[in-house]
C-alpha cells in the first residue's frame, strides 16, 4: 500500500487504518454488542497482513478492553510493528457511564493507563477524544498536558478528535496539532466547508472516522438487521439506522453497490474510496470485527473513483437528502 505523511509528523500512514472501536464490545454507553476477542485479534492480524500500518483505538472503547485486545494482537503479531494511535479525555464509572474530563492530572493518568494496557513504552499518536462540553479553559489545560507528555517522551505526536476550527486555533497557540480526527462520510460532509481547508493550510493531518457510517454503508446492513440490533448496540438508537432515514440510506447503498460492481468492489470500499478522494484527507479509519470483514475493506484506498462515479454517488445522496 502507498502511504501519506500525517501532518507535521514523521509518520507515513496507509490510506486505510484499522479502527478498534467495535472490538471493545459491549458493557458501556457506546458499546457495539457482544464481541469475541479471538475474532478481534484475527481482524487486526488480517488488516496488517493486507498492508495497513496503523491502528486507532481509545481508552474508552470497551472501557479499556479495546486497548488490551490491541496489545494482545500486537504481542502475537510477527510482522512489522504498526503505529498505535489512542485517545483520552473520556472517563468512565463502575456502571460504564462516560464523562468528558479535561483536567491535566486526569490526562496524565490516562496516558499511564493506556501505556500499561497497550504494553508499549510510547504512544505514536495521542489524541483528545472530544473537546470540553463548555468549550472553556480546560480546552487549553488539556492540550498543555498533551504537549508536556510529548516533551516527556510518553507520546510521539499529539492530535485531537471532533474539534472545530476555532478550537484548533486556540490549541495551535500552545503546541502544533499533528492531526484531527473528524467524522466524514457521504452522509456527513460538514468538514468540507471550513475544517478541511484549515487543516490543509496548516499542515494538520486528517484521519476520518465512520466513512461507512458505523456499518450502515457496507452493503451488509439490511432493514431487518437494523431493526434487530442487540439492545446493547449504541446504533440501535441512532436516527440513521431508523425510519424515515434508514430507507433513504439503504437506497444510497444500492447506488454504491452499482458503482462498485464496475470495479468488482463492495459498497463499503466505494464509501471509503469516496472519503479518500480529497488530498486533505490523509487516511480513513475502518473498523472490522472479524478477519472476513477486514479482508473486504483494507484495500479500498487503491480504488480511484472517476468524476462520473462521484457525480453518480453525490447526485443520489443529494436527491435522497432533498426528499
Amino acid at each position: 500500500m502507498q502511504t501519506r505523511k500525517l501532518g507535521n509528523s514523521d509518520m507515513h500512514i496507509t490510506p486505510v487504518g484499522f479502527g478498534a472501536w467495535a472490538i471493545g464490545g459491549a458493557g458501556y454507553d457506546f458499546g457495539w454488542g457482544p464481541q469475541e476477542d479471538t475474532d478481534s485479534v484475527a481482524a487486526i492480524h488480517r488488516a496488517l497482513e493486507l498492508g495497513a500500518n496503523w491502528i486507532d483505538t481509545a481508552a474508552v472503547y470497551g472501557i479499556g478492553r479495546s486497548e488490551q485486545v490491541v496489545a494482545r494482537a500486537l504481542k502475537e503479531w510477527k510482522g512489522a510493528r504498526p503505529y498505535v494511535f489512542t485517545k483520552c479525555a473520556m472517563r468512565w464509572d463502575a456502571k460504564g457511564s462516560i464523562t468528558k474530563v479535561h483536567k491535566a492530572d486526569s490526562i496524565r493518568q490516562e496516558c499511564e493507563d493506556s501505556l500499561r494496557r497497550l504494553q508499549v513504552e510510547v504512544i505514536d499518536l495521542y489524541q483528545i477524544h472530544w473537546p470540553p462540553e463548555d468549550n472553556g479553559p480546560s480546552l487549553e489545560e488539556s492540550w498543555q498536558a498533551m504537549a508536556d507528555l510529548q516533551k516527556q517522551g510518553k507520546v510521539r505526536w499529539i492530535g485531537v478528535s471532533n474539534h472545530d476550527v476555532p478550537q484548533l486555533k486556540r490549541l495551535e497557540k500552545i503546541a502544533p496539532v499533528t492531526s484531527l480526527q473528524p467524522p466524514y462520510s457521504i452522509l456527513r460532509r460538514r468538514i468540507e466547508a471550513e475544517i478541511l481547508p484549515h487543516c490543509e493550510q496548516n499542515n494538520i493531518g486528517v484521519i476520518v472516522y465512520s466513512p461507512m457510517l458505523s456499518g450502515l454503508l457496507t452493503g451488509a446492513m439490511t432493514r431487518e438487521r437494523a431493526e434487530n440490533l442487540p439492545a446493547d448496540d449504541w446504533r440501535r438508537n441512532n436516527p440513521e439506522f431508523r425510519e424515515p432515514k434508514l430507507s433513504k440510506n439503504l437506497e444510497l447503498v444500492e447506488r454504491l453497490r452499482a458503482v462498485g460492481k464496475r470495479y468488482g468492489r463492495s459498497p463499503s470500499e466505494v464509501a471509503i474510496a469516496w472519503v479518500l478522494r480529497l488530498p486533505a484527507v490523509t487516511g480513513a479509519i475502518v473498523g472490522a470485527r472479524n478477519a472476513k470483514q477486514a479482508e473486504g475493506v483494507m484495500h479500498a484506498g487503491e480504488l480511484k473513483l472517476t468524476p462520473q462515479d462521484l457525480a453518480e454517488i453525490e447526485g443520489t445522496a443529494s436527491a435522497i437528502a432533498a426528499r
